[in-house]
């Protein structure tokens, strides 16, 4: 009897499995880590991430983790959450946004990728049309792991790399899903009120012509960011300018960006009750639950407005402060004649930069002839890491990027902004 050895090369995964694409920012970012192992100096200006020395939680909410873990808050929380969580949510929603959601009406998991990939889920079937502007992060991969057919749409500076309705309105048509974040991850960028409207007013007008009985086109709108905005500019809830949304919108949030939080591992959704409890039953058999102790502390928090409006007037100064002096930094190059360019801080940690040095050769007299050529460039030259646009589904010939300050300390700036510069003058 002859015995067949299978080799483990030959052992396959699922299609999905076996064509899923990696992050490229974690493989940036493991390029990067690899030279600070090797005892480079590297301003790594790529994660959407705070470092907790230079931006904590805020203390009390520390204090109080701390209290509920000592009084043994350590089994299963409720599957939609601690009742006193979703409470305290709908209240600090009233309060802060004018927007009346029952806590029946709300669903807690360990931070918004759960709930992202527990609405694709519940509302796509393989095959349904997913529309979501680009640049933007993870849908493409939410596409794919649904087995969703991903209608990518590329916006432009010119509009803050914000969809328009102009740019959204051809392929809205029969599909399942308009995936939409205010403020942007990864431009730090947001919507306008009559941009949004506009956008509002196509959703509207594309549930009112379908038939009773086909499936309604959902808007999953990620406001996680919602909190940090700057100056002038605003956050605009959909559901506010046109009421007429609340039975397709279902909202992602959470403390991750706002209360610079993002190991804590508490997010929530609100939205219809028929698909909040969906996204619930599908996060019961997936153990996507937030842990009882974080959640009985966020909602204490949530209940001291007081402490919570004083830790997000001190956070959104200090983060303010950084991408301002970016921006005025990358801006005062531009003036210079270098090849730069930046938008306007807006909201989020992040500042939307161009590096367009493309035909340029480096003293070794390499060309640079693609954007990943730039990015190593930076890298290895300025000691500067940044994700370029492309890793967030944009033109592989974008020469745009994402720098993220929630790493950076304030006396850094001048040196990074310093850097850079001399690898520019480096370049023929």
């Amino acid at each position: 009897m002859t015995v067949t050895t299978i080799q483990k090369t030959d052992l396959l995964l699922s299609n999905m499995t076996e064509n899923i694409i990696g992050s490229e920012i974690i493989r940036i970012s493991n390029e990067v880590n690899e030279k600070i192992k090797q005892g480079e100096k590297i301003f790594n200006l790529t994660i959407g991430d705070f470092n907790p020395d230079i931006f904590p939680i805020p203390e009390s909410l520390t204090q109080s983790i701390v209290q509920h873990y000592t009084q043994h808050h350590t089994n299963y929380p409720m599957a939609s959450g601690m009742p006193e969580l979703r409470k305290a949510v709908s209240a600090y929603l009233a309060t802060k946004e004018k927007l009346n959601y029952s806590p029946e009406e709300i669903v807690v998991a360990a931070g918004a990728r759960p709930l992202i990939f527990a609405s694709y889920m519940a509302i796509c079937d393989p095959g349904d049309k997913v529309v979501f502007p680009v640049p933007s992060w993870n849908n493409n991969h939410y596409c794919h792991i649904m087995g969703a057919e991903a209608i990518s749409v590329e916006t432009n500076a010119e509009n803050n790399f914000m969809p328009t309705a102009d740019d959204l309105r051809p392929h809205l048509s029969n599909a399942s899903v308009l995936a939409l974040c205010s403020p942007l991850n990864p431009t730090g960028t947001v919507f306008g009120y009559e941009q949004l409207k506009e956008i509002c007013e196509l959703i509207v007008e594309e549930n009112q012509r379908r038939a009773p009985g086909i499936k309604p086109l959902y808007l999953i709108y990620d406001s996680i960011y919602w909190e940090l905005t700057y100056g002038k500019y605003k956050h605009y809830n959909p559901v506010l300018i046109k009421p007429e949304l609340k039975d397709y919108t279902i909202f992602i949030d959470g403390i991750s960006k706002s209360l610079a939080a993002t190991g804590v591992r508490v997010g929530w959704s609100y939205g219809p009750a028929k698909l909040i409890n969906k996204i619930r039953a599908i996060l019961t058999h997936v153990g996507a639950w937030s842990p009882k102790a974080e959640q009985m502390a966020v909602a204490d928090f949530f209940n001291t407005t007081n402490d919570v409006q004083e830790y997000l007037n001190n956070f959104k100064t200090r983060i303010e402060k950084r991408l301002r002096a970016f921006y005025n930094g990358i801006m005062d190059l531009k003036n210079q004649g270098y090849t730069v360019n930046a938008i306007e801080p807006q909201a989020a940690l992040y500042l939307t930069v161009q590096i367009n040095i493309k035909g340029r050769k480096t003293k070794d007299g390499k060309e640079l002839a693609k954007t990943s050529d730039i990015t190593t460039f930076l890298l290895n030259e300025a000691k500067i890491a940044l994700v370029p646009f492309y890793a967030f589904g944009a033109d592989p010939s974008s020469t745009w990027y994402r720098l993220s300050v929630g790493t950076c300390r304030s006396d850094e700036v001048s040196e990074i902004v310093g850097q850079l510069k001399d690898a520019l003058d480096s370049l023929s």
